[in-house]
């Protein structure tokens, strides 16, 4: 019987890409899933801040009738053309129903002209063929009324596209500063700055709010432009969100306050930096306290302590061959006489000055003049 102590442990919960490998499907047709509630996932609680997959999910799903085809049906994405020949209908047609908000795309990438491409799930687009109501949408003439939003210069699709966002983080998010950090997302800084007046609550929503869809590197034209279609920017919308992230505001702070640094007293702040110049003194700045005191540590600490010579003995230096500067030197030698003068001998044990003119230290260099 074999040891159970050398069988591997299997993780109750796997990663995203790990998830989608054993399902078959790719990645981006797994997080689309994710995104549309299909697969479920859970906080990653081993510290790393993402979602994870639990295996039950995963065995749930690969006990379904037809996965993965049935899965990837419902995720698949078309574009405009593709769409409009889906629902049999022209391109300008399908345009029209989409900037009119009754074509809700869920993705969007750049192409390298820098044109937004909206994507549209497939399964939707054939329910709003099939249903009986939207045969005169498809068929022969627009309404007048649409015909006057489409003449006003109406696109919905950027806004039904954050709604939807929206939708999907407030799915995800675990506490009520998280749904807070999901509304603050589509707001532009003044309106979270205008709605949450405490800098410590809004530094706490800057580190939970979640991210734009990741399109190009980070400062890019690119991702410039995926972060203006994240923002809110009809009226109406704004102050939606605005009266959203007011709501959740104060959900969380009647769940949990936001956490502040510790504050600090005022004898703390006054004695901080008697502290740091007390510590900086040495061994010696105490009283009763000898260099052949206290353990190595201090006595390194007090060889090397400056004993700095009283001005009086500076003053009265001469220089090397003992003869007194004369006034009409040159102003660079008795500044450099000075300094050297002004140095004093090290503590250490043993040390012998080598080219250090000093009132106290002989020797045979002598500065030259110039």
């Amino acid at each position: 019987m074999p040891d159970s102590t050398l069988v591997p442990a299997v993780s109750a919960t796997c990663s995203p890409s790990r998830a989608a490998r054993e399902l078959g499907i790719r990645r981006a047709e797994f997080d689309l899933a994710v995104h549309l509630g299909r697969i479920r996932t859970v906080p990653d609680e081993g510290g790393g801040g993402g979602r994870v997959v639990e295996r039950a999910e995963i065995v749930r799903l690969l006990a379904q009738h037809g996965f993965p085809s049935t899965l990837r049906e419902r995720v698949r994405v078309v574009g405009t053309a593709e769409g409009a020949a889906l629902m049999g209908i022209p391109v300008g047609r399908f345009t029209r129903l989409a900037r009119l908000g009754l074509l809700v795309p869920v993705r969007f990438y750049l192409n390298r002209y820098r044109a937004v491409v909206w994507l549209y799930l497939a399964e939707e687009l054939e329910h709003f063929a099939t249903g009986a109501g939207n045969t005169c949408l498809l068929k022969g003439r627009t309404p007048e009324t649409l015909k006057g939003q489409l003449a006003a210069g109406v696109d919905l699709r950027a806004r039904n596209w954050r709604g939807r966002h929206f939708g999907f983080l407030l799915r995800q998010a675990a506490d009520p500063w998280a749904r807070a950090a999901a509304a603050a997302a589509f707001l532009a800084p003044a309106e979270i700055e205008d709605v949450v007046r405490d800098p410590g609550e809004r530094a706490l929503l800057g580190r939970l709010r979640p991210a734009p869809p990741a399109h190009g590197a980070p400062g890019s034209s690119f991702a410039h432009l995926a972060e203006h279609l994240m923002t809110a920017q009809d009226p109406d919308e704004i102050g939606w969100l605005r009266s959203d992230l007011a709501r959740a505001m104060r959900e969380a702070r009647t769940a949990s306050p936001a956490p502040r640094p510790p504050a600090r007293s005022p004898q703390a702040a006054e004695g901080a930096p008697v502290r740091r110049a007390e510590a900086g003194q040495g061994a010696l700045a105490r009283p009763g306290v000898t260099p052949g005191d206290g353990p190595a540590r201090n006595r390194r600490a007090v060889a090397r302590t400056v004993v700095t010579a009283p001005p009086a003995a500076r003053v009265s230096c001469q220089a090397a061959d003992d003869r007194p500067v004369a006034p009409s030197a040159s102003r660079g030698l008795r500044a450099w006489l000075f300094r050297v003068n002004s140095r004093p001998a090290l503590a250490r044990p043993g040390y012998r000055a080598r080219n250090r003119p000093s009132c106290t230290t002989e020797t045979s260099s002598r500065p030259r003049t110039s």
